[in-house]
């Protein structure tokens, strides 16, 4: 499974109850266990997350259940509508293109950070992140291709050392996440190893222009890839997707 965030620089990164504003508990199982199959794409964008059923997968009550939704929808995966209930978010065209847009500002000045900052580890630590999204990819697991090539993302942000881009990042990855899967017209439109590979290298070799350059053309090409026009989404069971 991938991780929602990864370890920091120090060995100590933040927990996950602050990512979430949610004590250790039950609560925060769920809340993860849920934004991994919204980041997997087995739960839809605009898919119902009703509290009943969500609470009868998973052996909780509505107010555990109530919590968890909640701190989704702080963190932008889920909406909740008055009356109506929760929903996975689903983002308009106009919000993937700010999105991406975003992310082509940000993440290009990340990794240049990254490169000034990178250590032994955590290059062992990338290297082993692009192993699983190549083994995921030649498994035909789109779902979870996809979402270690958005943590790939996050996993730079936090060995960049710096919480603001970091808080900002995970952000944007998760958002981007919705819109691959609502408007994503190639198989490899997240997945582009070569991509990874050659930011990797200049990681490596400390070249902060490189890796900016590498990061901004990369989500460049993220963003040519998307088929930027108004669709339905796929239909999927709770019971199904989390299952």
């Amino acid at each position: 499974m991938p991780k929602p965030i990864s370890s920091s620089k120090s060995g100590s990164a933040r927990s996950l109850h602050e990512v979430f504003a949610l004590p250790a508990g039950r609560a925060l199982d769920i809340c993860l266990k849920l934004q991994t199959a919204i980041l997997e794409h087995r739960l839809a964008p605009g898919v119902k997350l009703s509290e009943d059923e969500v609470g009868e997968i998973y052996g909780a009550s509505r107010t555990v259940v109530r919590a968890a939704l909640q701190a989704l929808a702080h963190s932008g995966l889920v909406t909740i509508e008055k009356n109506r209930g929760a929903f996975v978010a689903k983002p308009t065209i106009r919000e993937a293109h700010e999105v991406f847009q975003a992310r082509a500002l940000i993440e290009p000045a990340v990794a240049r950070l990254a490169a000034e900052t990178i250590t032994e580890d955590d290059l062992s630590r990338l290297h082993k992140h692009l192993g699983a999204e190549h083994d995921a990819l030649h498994a035909s697991d789109m779902g979870r291709a996809l979402a270690l090539s958005g943590s790939f993302h996050t996993e730079i942000a936090e060995i960049a050392d710096h919480r603001v881009f970091s808080s900002m990042v995970r952000s944007l990855i998760s958002r981007s996440s919705l819109i691959i899967a609502l408007y994503w017209k190639r198989s490899d439109t997240a997945c582009e190893s070569h991509s990874h590979h050659a930011l990797l290298d200049a990681l490596k070799n400390r070249d902060g222009s490189a890796a900016e350059e590498i990061q901004k053309s990369h989500i460049i090409d993220l963003h040519s890839g998307l088929d930027l026009k108004e669709k339905q989404s796929f239909k999927s069971s709770l019971a199904e997707a989390l299952a």
